[in-house]
């Protein structure tokens, strides 16, 4: 096959054509429809038909390519409506003198370990009762309750957990939003 200055050229393997630019005795130079210029050995170039064309996939230009996958981000996360967002959060405080009246004969694992099944006990209730917000009070202590809880919550797949609100609750409460109709 002879090749030319400004003949169209596809690579065998490669997704690429474009017009040849410079020919040597084995290397033909070849500019791609991007701009970039790129070296072949000759047997690695077929010549191309001036009304033929090839019509790949990836000649999708890259911005609509960008715009589909924002799209497809955006209509992930549900957008609860106003009557949701306002409704009173079910409140589940887990200090251990709210849970028990003495911690007598207990240690802390004990104590930790009680707080956290309730946690569990409460989430599950909420879920199964299809209560969209859950407000979980752990107070700011050293933290061992509150990263155990975010530990926890990590495990559900249809809920997210934020801080939640600092006027009412402080820095010690943790709210759990729980979507209603997973996908």
């Amino acid at each position: 096959m002879k090749l030319k200055v400004g003949d169209r050229v596809s690579a065998i393997d490669e997704l690429m054509e474009g017009l040849v630019i410079a020919v040597t005795s084995q290397i033909v130079r070849v500019k791609t429809r991007d701009g970039f210029t790129l070296e072949f050995n000759k047997n690695e170039l077929i010549k191309m038909d001036e009304d033929s064309s090839f019509n790949f996939k990836t000649s999708v230009p890259s911005e609509t390519i960008l715009k589909e996958k924002e799209s497809v981000k955006r209509k992930n996360t549900p957008v609860p409506s106003k009557k949701e967002r306002n409704a009173p959060a079910m409140e589940v405080d887990l200090h251990i003198n709210q849970l028990i009246k003495s911690t007598r004969g207990m240690d802390n694992y004990d104590m930790l370990n009680l707080q956290m099944d309730t946690a569990k006990r409460q989430l599950e209730f909420a879920i199964k009762n299809r209560i969209q917000r859950v407000v979980f009070i752990h107070g700011v202590g050293e933290g061992v309750l509150r990263t155990e809880l975010e530990f926890l919550l990590n495990r559900y797949d249809n809920l997210k957990f934020y801080d939640a609100d600092y006027q009412k609750y402080g820095r010690g409460a943790t709210e759990v939003y729980i979507f209603q109709n997973p996908k």
